[in-house]
């Protein structure tokens, strides 16, 4: 099978996270007989510096002619005081909005081998696997109006809006994959505070009725937090809107212990997506050979499951990556053991290792079958 691939690297560690993907993705394509074009795009800051605006387009009409997008991370102080329209971010949400992905999703799942890394007890961590799923292109992210007013600007004004179509859309993308999980589903609001919350509530319990094999529970963003971090195995599927998403799925990697660990997808209906890691462009510790690529390269495993359909090759990069991490290796956000410690480079290097060494034994095995 043969796609076309747009590789958006951005800025700080996004460059360093995306080639890693990069490698493990033709590691896939010479084990398994496909072929993955891979065309670069900028994004951010880096496309501010270039072109002048965060989001070219040249960038979207690359993305609109590809079969999917791989984003390393956009931002750094660099631009901190760029006027609002011309901030890195702007670039992130522009292309979300430009593509129609809607459905950002977040696996959360604890690697037993990385249940020390984390600051929660052994007990509440172990054998988490819950999945956020984010409205990702309405809400106060995008409402109108926004911004400073007042002679002095002293008054600042964000807009929460949503459209009814917008959440329907959302929540049924959540039923479709609490259905392909354990059938529970928690509709995560603030609907004792904000209309919005109150109408999303009334689509939730209207799709509810419409499917009555999904366990569904309403809970308020504030007891969610709590509960995400004192009994995170309580949930399963979690549904929400853009602002709640974006700071539950963050608390989350508490669980896994480093937002390093942590890959997204964002997507629209026909299966077409944006596949990002959770972290940032953490530019302290960009060049440096130090940041973690696996958010990244398990986020290219996303791209293979959701929007190529290939389960197998998907499932082969997640269990060379458990298979690494299983040996003891880490990035320095994962530990501190000078043994086992890599840099970014060795890292990707071990994950391709062992999808070559798993591809080998799978052929021995065959051949006395």
């Amino acid at each position: 099978m043969k796609k076309r691939i747009a590789v958006l690297p951005g800025d700080g560690i996004g460059t360093e996270v995306a080639e890693g993907a990069m490698k493990v993705l033709e590691t896939v394509a010479s084990r398994f007989g496909h072929q993955f074009e891979f065309a670069f795009g900028k994004i951010g800051g880096q496309a501010i510096d270039s072109k002048g605006t965060p989001l070219p387009d040249e960038t979207i009409n690359l993305c609109k002619e590809s079969d999917a997008v791989l984003l390393g991370a956009v931002g750094g102080p660099k631009w901190d005081k760029m006027p609002p329209e011309l901030r890195p971010e702007k670039g992130l949400l522009g292309i979300r909005k430009e593509l129609g992905l809607f459905a950002n999703l977040r696996p959360v799942t604890a690697f037993d081998s990385l249940i020390s890394s984390s600051p929660l007890k052994k007990e509440v961590v172990q054998d988490v696997d819950l999945l956020i799923v984010r409205e990702l292109t309405g809400g106060i992210y995008f409402g109108k109006p926004s911004g400073r007013k007042g002679e002095n600007r002293e008054t600042a004004v964000d807009t929460l809006q949503y459209e009814r179509h917008e959440i329907e859309r959302i929540v049924e993308k959540a039923f479709t994959f609490a259905r392909m999980r354990n059938k529970k589903l928690t509709s995560v609001d603030k609907a004792n505070v904000l209309e919005s919350s109150r109408m999303w509530r009334e689509v939730v319990d209207e799709a509810a009725a419409k499917n009555p094999d999904i366990e569904v529970e309403h809970m308020l963003v504030d007891a969610a937090a709590m509960k995400l971090i004192s009994n995170p195995k309580a949930f399963d599927v979690i549904v929400t809107e853009n602002m709640f998403g974006d700071i539950l799925s963050d608390e989350a990697s508490m669980i896994t212990g480093s937002l390093g660990m942590l890959p997204s997808a964002s997507m629209r209906s026909d299966g077409y997506g944006l596949y990002e890691p959770v972290h940032g462009s953490a530019p302290d510790i960009a060049g440096k050979n130090m940041a973690n690529p696996l958010a990244m390269i398990l986020s290219s495993a996303m791209m293979l499951k959701y929007s190529f359909g290939m389960k197998e090759e998907a499932e082969a990069v997640e269990k060379a990556v458990t298979e690494v991490l299983d040996a003891g290796y880490r990035t320095m956000d994962l530990g501190s053991n000078s043994s086992c410690t890599l840099s970014t480079e060795k890292m990707i290097k071990q994950v391709v290792y062992q999808l070559e060494e798993d591809d080998a034994t799978a052929g021995i095995l065959a051949a006395y079958a």
